[in-house]
Formats: structure tokens, C-alpha cells, sequence
């Protein structure tokens, strides 16, 4: 089985162990909408998205936007629910986090980060 890991190039440190792909137009258009909670050490990528919305959702997240070359564009922490996150330039993709994730890590914009497959 093959699982998927946030790393973060510059600090060689774990930001989410388990990411979730969200790549086709409905795991897109569905994000974590009228999830219940995002669990800790969980991401989800979402390819190809240049912004995202918090609409119909019932907890904060933490956001990094990327570029083509996966390097932190920008950064949005705690979202709170029925909000329109920041519009930031060059973005291709973005990774959902539980709030309080980048707090707790060395993430910073113009860092990169590598979606790592990892064996199980």
C-alpha cells in the first residue's frame, strides 16, 4: 500500500503524514465540504485549484498555496467556515491542513515542499 507525505524541502520536516488527492473535477468540487472534523497529521492536495472556500464547511483550516515548482506561494491560517481564502499569484495547486498546522511547524512561504510516496 502507498501512502502520500507532506515534506518540507528547505527543513526536511513532516508536515502531514497521510495527504489525500483530490484531482478530478468532483473530489475537487467536493474538497471537505460537510466533513465532520480533518484529522491531525492529515492534508488534502487539491490539483489543479488557484483558491479555495471554506462554504458549507464546519471547522477551520490551514492553507499553502503552491506553484507549478511546489514552492510555498502563499499562506493562509485558520480559515474559519463560510469564508473566501486570500487570492495569491502563480498558485496551481493548493494543501488543506487542520488549523493550528502551520503554527506548529517551519513552514513559511517561499519554502518547498515534495508529496512523497511512502511505502507501508
Amino acid at each position: 500500500m502507498l501512502k502520500i507525505k507532506l515534506v518540507n524541502i528547505d527543513t526536511d520536516e513532516a508536515i502531514a503524514e497521510r495527504v489525500k488527492g483530490a484531482y478530478t473535477f468532483w473530489s475537487r468540487f467536493k474538497g471537505l465540504i460537510l466533513t465532520e472534523s480533518m484529522p491531525e497529521n492529515e492534508a488534502l492536495h487539491i490539483s489543479p485549484c488557484t483558491a479555495i472556500h471554506t462554504f458549507f464547511m464546519k471547522y477551520s483550516i490551514d492553507i499553502i498555496y503552491l506553484n507549478r515548482e511546489k514552492e510555498i506561494v502563499g499562506i493562509e491560517e485558520y480559515l474559519e467556515p463560510g469564508k473566501i481564502g486570500k487570492k495569491f499569484m502563480n498558485v496551481k495547486s493548493v494543501i488543506e491542513l487542520p488549523a493550528g498546522t502551520i503554527r506548529n511547524t517551519s513552514t513559511l512561504v517561499g519554502q518547498k515542499v515534495n508529496l512523497a510516496d511512502q511505502d507501508l
